[in-house]
């Protein structure tokens, strides 16, 4: 099960608890043999943020009684496609994720895919969770110096001032910014985390070098 993405939720996160009773309807309709529910990490957390949602939907359907695997992906190396139009033009990229030389769980969608379809050919029962990062984490500075390696030009990580996170996300149309910016807070700060941290983590295959590589002849093609 993959769920769409709301970066912009209502207060109280209506739209989540809409899906999860939706799921769960589906799901006790269907009765499948076993279930993959592509959750995120962090979804553990306790204080209130973006990733919530998956935090509300978890606890929906974990009350089902068939096999559930919850497959918990670290940050998306995918989210740096946004980086590579300032990274070719400007050679700065602006950085929410913070402090610059801070390592953060990444992973490849590549990656997650690939696990998400071996856990569904497993036989398990009851619960469980699954945490799934890259070959080794990736700080803010190391994705600079990556573009910078592929584009054969300088290119510099720029901290985004946390003041200014909710004007700008206001100004980009969002209606309720504050559970993105306590998500990246999270990050930041380091309460979004994997359960059993780095240790108990799954590790996948793809670096970081071969996505921004695809991601950069990806934006090339579209031009």
């Amino acid at each position: 099960m993959l769920v769409p993405p709301n970066f912009d939720p209502a207060p109280g996160f209506p739209e989540a608890r809409a899906i999860a009773a939706a799921l769960r309807t589906a799901l006790e309709a269907a009765r499948p043999a076993r279930v993959v529910y592509l959750s995120t990490i962090g979804a553990q957390a306790s204080q209130s943020n973006l990733l919530t949602q998956h935090t509300i939907i978890e606890a929906t359907i974990s009350e089902l009684p068939m096999p559930i695997t919850f497959l918990r992906p670290a940050w998306f190396m995918e989210n740096s496609s946004w980086d590579v139009a300032p990274a070719r033009g400007r050679g700065v990229i602006p950085s929410f994720l913070q402090p610059l030389d801070k390592a953060v769980p990444m992973v490849a969608t590549a990656d997650i895919g690939k696990v998400a379809a071996a856990l569904l050919q497993e036989t398990w029962s009851g619960h469980r969770v699954v945490e799934l990062e890259g070959p080794r984490r990736v700080t803010p500075n190391e994705i600079a110096a990556t573009f910078a390696k592929l584009l054969g030009s300088s290119v510099r990580m720029e901290v985004v001032p946390r003041e200014s996170w909710e004007a700008l996300f206001k100004s980009q149309g969002m209606k309720n910014p504050l559970p993105r910016i306590r998500m990246l807070d999270g990050f930041n700060e380091g309460w979004i985390e994997f359960e059993r941290g780095e240790a108990g983590s799954q590790k996948g295959n793809e670096s970081l070098e071969s996505v921004l590589k695809a991601l950069i002849e990806r934006e090339a093609n579209a031009h």
